[in-house]
């Protein structure tokens, strides 16, 4: 999931374990609980859409993971748990999953049917509808073919049977499939009201329906800030405490931690040197997410960028532990490749450790030099020049200050940096408008599949272009042929990551780390590492 600045969708030991934050739970009283049940929330970008077809970002993840739910939701202890659907069986051969769903509404009042749900994964897959995410409905039978425009959307893998009943075939085993249909990407959609809406469905707060524990209720399409309010038709109701939740985009570290301080927020992310001055704070938590930042360079048309040795002196001229440790300071790593420590561990191993590519990360500078000086004289160059593009918010100006700084250091190379809003940030990077930019990826479910399918050679998240045929045989033969065999699927994933790395295909700096503040009358917040972080439901505001 591309997230924004400050971070952004289990079956497997993982390090994504689910935290509840701001101790305390939920109870079926209103004992301790504050009148005014009302959470001020902190993001860094605006929220660009909430059309789940449409959504690549942690923003709207996170929106449209608290206004609107699928089959199935995570919960506690990295597992996911009933949603719409009440209970799911697996066939033995592991290809047909059937969902039973239970009786419940949109904010409209009409039912929530198995119809929604085959809508819903129809339309996300046509190519018409242009969705970054339908590549994680490939396993579904006919969808890869259907996403080439091959076959219908009509002959996926979903059936309606009655009213509450979803079948759905894949054309062979997937072990994390829970985790998939718990995604955004995966969400009902309302028929009628997409086609009445036509291009206007998801562009601000009325021009949708919700089926979740809230619905929007002020949201421009533009505006820095949006409402949630307690959707009453929504199926467990009762138990949901919260009235509002009421989004700020506040992009200024020093405003946003102004405003906790002064109460307008109840939580807050720090940067720069704040989390120094608030570890010891018993509101601090530093959460660990399994993000990673990294700069892709756009290698469709420049001789110079698809220069293997090029990519590669950019990469080595950055010191990503002199970044890491003095520049951020806020609890993020030094990674080891593109996917994040923690995020699968098989047999006691750390996938990231099992593939890791040293020389892909390592600094240094003398090496560089050669390597560039090189690249330079190999495509007929005695200089170059590039932008450097990333988002507007602190953290998005110091990595391109910092990067700058370092990429300059290679002769004959200059930078310059292009800092612009989120949501066009996000444009640039889709239409492949850029040299190279500053990217961030979060994991939405625990394999590294969710990390590495984003790199083959017709990836439509593969912005700059990179390709491998041999990396694109082992994504292929981990998805298809050792689909059932966890050992030869670890090492086609591990030996694909090499393959990335070693050919410096993306440039890795580092694995973000989330430092927030959170007022201790903030009860029951769940936080997941994975997918869209935060579910609202179970929260409520005590009394001081």
């Amino acid at each position: 999931m591309k997230v924004s600045s400050v971070f952004k969708l289990g079956t497997v030991a993982t390090f994504s374990a689910i935290l509840l934050a701001a101790c305390g739970s939920s109870s079926s009283s209103n004992a301790g609980q504050a009148k005014n049940q009302t959470l001020n929330w902190m993001e860094s970008s605006a929220l660009p859409t909430m059309d789940p077809s449409l959504a690549t970002d942690v923003v709207s993840g996170e929106t449209l993971n608290n206004v609107d739910q699928g089959l199935l939701k995570f919960g506690k202890n990295s597992k996911t748990y009933p949603g719409v659907a009440k209970s799911y069986s697996k066939s033995k051969d592991g290809k047909t999953y059937t969902f039973n769903l239970r009786k419940s509404k949109w904010s409209n009042g009409d039912p929530v049917t198995a119809q929604d749900f085959v809508y819903g994964w129809q339309r996300t897959v046509n190519p018409k509808t242009g969705s970054q995410y339908a590549y994680l409905y490939a396993d579904v039978q006919n969808a890869n073919a259907i996403m080439k425009n091959k076959k219908a959307p009509s002959t996926l893998g979903i059936k309606a049977v009655g009213k509450y009943k979803v079948v759905v075939t894949l054309t062979h085993p997937v072990s994390y499939f829970p985790t998939l249909v718990a995604q955004t990407s995966f969400f009902p959609q309302n028929k009628s009201v997409v086609t009445k809406l036509g291009k206007k469905y998801g562009t601000n707060a009325k021009n949708n329906v919700y089926n979740g524990a809230f619905k929007l209720t002020y949201w421009t399409g533009t505006s820095d800030n949006w409402t949630l309010t307690k959707n009453s038709k929504y199926w467990d109701a009762k138990n949901v405490k919260l009235q509002h939740v009421k989004f700020s985009t506040v992009k200024d570290p020093q405003t946003a931690l102004s405003q906790y301080q002064s109460g307008k927020l109840d939580a807050t992310y720090l940067s720069g040197q704040q989390p120094k001055n608030y570890k010891n704070s018993k509101n601090y938590f530093s959460r660990t997410g399994s993000s990673i930042a990294y700069i892709e360079l756009n290698q469709r048309k420049d001789a110079v960028l698809k220069n293997k040795k090029a990519r590669q002196a950019l990469s080595l001229v950055i010191n990503r532990d002199q970044f890491v440790n003095k520049v951020l300071d806020d609890g993020s790593k030094v990674p080891t490749g593109f996917v994040t420590t923690g995020l699968s561990i098989r047999n006691g191993q750390d996938f990231a450790k099992s593939a890791s590519v040293p020389s892909a990360v390592d600094y240094n500078l003398a090496k560089a030099k050669k390597l560039w000086k090189e690249a330079l004289k190999e495509t007929g160059k005695t200089s170059y020049s590039l932008t450097l593009l990333a988002d507007d918010t602190p953290v998005g100006k110091n990595t391109t200050e910092y990067v700058q700084s370092q990429w300059s250091k290679l002769p004959g190379l200059k930078v310059t940096n292009s800092n612009l809003p989120y949501k066009t940030r996000l444009a640039r990077s889709a239409s492949h408008d850029f040299d190279a930019v500053v990217t961030l990826w979060g994991a939405d479910f625990p394999d590294p599949i969710t990390d590495l399918s984003l790199f083959t050679s017709d990836a439509s998240y593969n912005n700059g272009g990179w390709k491998s045929s041999t990396y694109d045989q082992d994504i292929k033969d981990a998805t298809t042929t050792n689909a059932n065999n966890p050992a030869k699927r670890w090492d086609n994933l591990v030996d694909a990551q090499k393959t990335l790395m070693k050919d410096q295909g993306v440039i890795p700096i580092y694995q973000p780390g989330k430092p927030q503040l959170v007022k201790s009358t903030v009860k029951g917040l769940i936080y997941f590492p994975v997918s869209s972080n935060w579910d609202f439901s179970k929260t409520y505001i005590a009394n001081k």
